[in-house]
């Protein structure tokens, strides 16, 4: 979708993407609540474009351990999922 970059999708809408190339990022959504908490973080920025929509990018992967990673990475799905129209949310 972007080059280089890994996009994860659910419903055409993009909810984590990962560079291939370069240094180490990987963003994805969070609720509001979660977003400053996670950038207060060493290794956690605001997502470059997309941080006024509570995206962050983790350029550290030591930033967060393996159970956060998945409970985060999960969370993106469901919020951009939650997004998603009716119509196309009941033919995931």
């Amino acid at each position: 979708k972007w080059g280089h970059d890994r996009c994860f999708l659910v419903g055409k809408k993009m909810f984590c993407v990962t560079g291939m190339d370069g240094p180490y990022s990987v963003s994805f959504k969070t609720p509001p609540e979660e977003f400053g908490i996670l950038i207060e973080r060493n290794g956690i920025i605001p997502a470059p474009y997309s941080a006024r929509y509570h995206w962050v990018m983790v350029e550290d992967p030591n930033a967060l351990r393996p159970a956060e990673w998945r409970r985060l990475i999960e969370q993106s799905y469901e919020l951009v999922k939650g997004k998603l129209p009716s119509k196309i949310r009941d033919n995931l």
